[in-house]
């Protein structure tokens, strides 16, 4: 159920002071601001961008605090399946991801504003139609179309569609390989060892179940075929 605009408000604000401070990965291509704006039309959708485009958009308040423990994988083992099988996603992948973005903070904010479990930047996020970044399970059902979007895009190329989930489409495409960024080289690394790891995790945990068979999602992409440069 989305947090009621106070809350909202409140997460907000704490998880802007974390991001500050962490190394999170986004989809912006970089703007280098670190303030968000809020903007509620007349439906009550609450908007957020980090770079205010008119005077509708007023600038968070942080003046208000508020810490949301990370959240288990075991709580969202479900969701992530749902949204995993609904955009042909392997779930061990959707798992690095949020792994990765925001080690499963549901209030983590990075340096450029990219909020919650998938990292989703607010003009990302209201283009997937979510009204509330930082519940769970909008999240990952935004994160997960938006990731779907971005394999489709480049071909099913893991590597490739990860590095434009981390430095934006538009510059993968113009190196037309992994960009020659540090951060962004480093990122697609990470979370392919996450995938393995969760994928290794899940094959124990099905070995376990004897009734438990092969997976019913399809795989984006044979993990033995990636190499990174």
């Amino acid at each position: 159920m989305p947090m009621n605009r106070s809350v909202l408000f409140v997460s907000i604000a704490i998880a802007t002071l974390l991001g500050a401070l962490s190394e999170t990965g986004s989809f912006a291509e970089g703007t280098g601001r670190s303030d968000l704006y809020r903007r509620v039309d007349r439906n009550g959708v609450v908007s957020f961008t980090n770079v205010p485009t008119d005077d509708r958009f007023s600038k968070v308040d942080l003046s208000a605090v508020r810490l949301r423990s990370r959240l288990p994988l075991n709580e969202l083992e479900g969701t992530i399946a749902h949204h995993s099988r609904q955009h042909r996603l392997d779930p061990a992948l959707v798992s690095a991801v949020i792994k990765a973005e925001s080690d499963f903070d549901p209030d983590a904010i990075s340096r450029t504003g990219a909020i919650g479990l998938m990292q989703l930047m607010p003009e990302t996020a209201e283009r997937l139609e979510i009204r509330d970044p930082f519940d769970p399970e909008e999240n990952i059902a935004g994160g997960a179309r938006y990731l779907r979007y971005l394999l489709d895009r480049f071909n099913g190329n893991l590597p490739l569609a990860l590095a434009a989930y981390n430095a934006g489409a538009t510059r993968v495409e113009q190196y037309r390989t992994l960009p020659p960024i540090h951060e962004t080289r480093r990122y697609v690394k990470k979370v392919l060892r996450f995938y393995r790891w969760f994928g290794e995790r899940r094959i124990a945990q099905s070995s376990s179940i004897r009734s438990f068979s092969s997976p019913t999602w399809p795989r984006p992409v044979a993990l033995s075929t990636v190499q990174i440069p």
